[in-house]
């Protein structure tokens, strides 16, 4: 079995920089699919479990440490899935994009 390879620690700067990022381009694109009325209700109910998720995981982290973690470790949950909605976004506009494109 192959041994797991570490990923280099990101720096806690570069970290929020991604998160913000991510989180303006996730509600950038969730107004406009409101704005747009194409904003399914699988999606109103993913951005509140998403945020319920992650406020559990960081505050499961920071009792579980005994109140000594890192802030990058509690900010991480917010990262990961700020990150993910971003990107999936970004695809499933694509993918729309391109099958409207063919349309007139």
């Amino acid at each position: 079995m192959k041994a797991r390879r570490r990923r280099k620690a990101v720096p806690l700067t570069l970290t929020m920089a991604d998160l913000t990022l991510a989180s303006w381009e996730t509600i950038a694109r969730r107004t406009l699919m409101m704005a747009q009325n194409t904003c399914s209700a699988a999606e109103y109910r993913r951005m509140v479990h998403e945020k319920a998720q992650a406020a559990l995981e960081s505050t499961l982290i920071l009792v579980s440490s005994g109140g000594q973690a890192s802030l990058a470790s509690v900010i991480a949950p917010w990262h990961k899935r700020a990150a993910a909605n971003a990107k999936r976004l970004r695809k499933k506009k694509n993918v729309a994009a391109s099958n409207g494109a063919g349309r007139r």
